[in-house]
């Protein structure tokens, strides 16, 4: 079984920064896509930003120059710098592992706020 911990999320004025940070348990990780997910008050969950195995990164348009997904192996530990924060970045922000198309595993979510 695996947990998924995020950390990091906090209260930003717009402009400002974070770092989140997504702790996985057993010993999985550096075997699997990770994701960075968020979802707004009355929207869907939408992605964010993807890492595979591999280092190969994928980005949502709104993330698209301003948030970076990297991933520390040895720490079991996926990250997101978010950069030139929006009011409208602001979001529950979930860490999620893709084991297979069918199988994954989510975090419990962090809350980002972003004030104009």
């Amino acid at each position: 079984q695996v947990q998924l911990v995020e950390s990091g999320g906090g209260l930003v004025q717009a402009g400002g920064s974070l770092r989140l940070s997504c702790a996985a348990s057993g010993s999985i990780f550096s075997s699997n896509t990770m994701g960075w997910y968020r979802q707004a008050p009355g929207k869907e969950r939408e992605l964010v930003a993807l890492i595979t195995s591999g280092g190969i990164t994928n980005y949502a348009a709104s993330a698209k120059g301003r948030f970076t997904i990297s991933r520390d192996n040895a720490k079991n530990t996926v990250y997101l710098q978010m950069n030139s924060l929006k009011p409208e970045d602001t979001a529950v922000y979930y860490c999620r592992m893709v084991v297979t198309p069918w199988s994954d595993y989510w975090g419990q979510g962090t809350q980002v706020t972003v004030s104009s």
